[in-house]
């Protein structure tokens, strides 16, 4: 018996620098997506920003409805949307609709919005975006179970509130909360029973913190009657990989320092020391990254499964490090040779090929035994006339004596 399958997807913030044309780069996302979805993978989800000129999507929901058109079983998500920025009943009545259009596709990622400067423009305080996420949920998910709501707080208001249309998804649409390192999105996944999205897992603090963000998921879950499961935990990072580590290393030139100028300018995240020295040997040294073979990435997994305790879902962080021809390259590579070493698809495929190894003599015996005597009866019938000489020969058989 084969365990559990794991699943692969990617995480689509996305990352696009400034000097090429926005609406192709949105194009190459909706094509990415696409190619995901013809190799296998099992999900995509999708960002929510609105500054900072990097990560161009601003409505994942117009994206996901898109994407369903193109697509025929990749599961597609909001990754996540920003809950402070919504009406509770708007949002929850959307990604409702897209259950329905989707056919149940759709999942619902999460969280309190990662960049302040989108805050700043709608006026919203940032030490309270956590707050509101937090009063968020408690609407939006019993909204999307058909459950009616009557709550209030200081910055929206719902009266007997529901959606029109029941669920599509039963009891609702797969739900993710996201977390990096403190404890949020943890305490929120616990609280309402749902998924963990652990965005900086492949990150010094994101890595140190896996087991204890989830034993608080079990601990809130387990203090609210709800329960958690690891196979709606999904781990997030970036990875790019070619036949060679070298062909790796030389693809991701394309990209590496715009995205890294990004997360150093504006996210205020350096992931990368500033003194000089080669990026790539950083990133790949501290384990934040994987710039390497499928090799590399099923050492990468299984060191996160190892810090973790298990997960379901492991997805690729998109960041456009390489032309989009390698960068597609790479999900295919990882689709062909890291995956099924996880999921287990070669399994019985091994074993069928021993089994078959181990009694190919006493098979191939009994196959020359049946082709012997149906040979044997042609020629008590018919003669050796029209026999192969080959075929004779094989038999111990010379033509001549037998025609005599």
């Amino acid at each position: 018996m084969v365990g559990r399958k794991m699943k692969f997807g990617a995480f689509i913030a996305p990352f696009h620098p400034l000097d090429e044309n926005p609406t192709l780069a949105l194009e190459r996302d909706l094509e990415l997506v696409q190619h995901m979805d013809n190799l296998g993978y099992d999900e995509a989800w999708i960002g929510e920003h609105h500054s900072a000129g990097y990560e161009l999507i601003a409505s994942p929901e117009l994206f996901i409805a898109t994407a369903a058109e193109r697509t025929r079983t990749i599961k597609l998500g909001t990754g996540v949307s920003s809950l402070p920025y919504h009406h509770p009943l708007m949002l929850a009545d959307r990604i409702n609709q897209l259950d329905h259009i989707t056919r149940g596709r759709v999942m619902f990622g999460a969280g309190p919005g990662s960049l302040p400067s989108d805050a700043f423009m709608m006026g919203i305080e940032v030490a309270k975006q956590r707050d509101m996420m937090d009063e968020a949920l408690e609407a939006i998910v019993p909204l999307l179970r058909g459950e009616t709501v009557n709550m209030k707080t200081d910055w929206f208001e719902l009266r007997d509130a529901r959606l029109q249309m029941t669920p599509w998804s039963r009891p609702n649409v797969d739900i993710a909360i996201a977390s990096t390192v403190s404890p949020t999105g943890a305490t929120a996944a616990g609280r309402h029973g749902v998924g963990l999205l652990s965005i900086g897992a492949t990150s010094q603090g994101g890595f140190n913190a896996l087991a204890s963000n989830w034993g608080i998921a079990e601990k809130i879950a387990k203090e609210n009657g709800n329960q958690v499961s690891r196979d709606d935990w999904r781990l997030v990072g970036p990875v790019h990989v070619a036949e060679t580590r070298e062909k790796a290393r030389e693809n991701v030139r394309f990209g590496l320092e715009k995205w890294l100028f990004y997360f150093r300018e504006v996210a205020a995240l350096p992931l990368a020391p500033t003194d000089g020295s080669d990026p790539v040997d950083a990133l790949i040294e501290s384990g934040m990254a994987v710039i390497g073979t499928p090799d590399d990435c099923i050492a990468q997994i299984q060191r996160l499964q190892e810090q973790s305790g298990g997960f379901g879902t492991f997805l690729q962080m998109a960041h456009n490090w390489a032309d989009f021809a390698e960068t597609k390259r790479s999900y295919e590579l990882i689709a062909r040779y890291v995956m099924p070493h996880f999921q287990e698809t070669n399994v019985n495929r091994g074993l069928s090929l021993d089994w078959a190894r181990k009694n190919r003599e006493g098979f191939i015996g009994e196959a020359m035994m049946a082709v012997g005597s149906r040979v044997a009866k042609h020629i008590e019938q018919h003669g050796t006339e029209d026999i192969s000489p080959d075929v004779l020969a094989a038999m111990g058989i010379n033509k001549t004596d037998a025609a005599e």
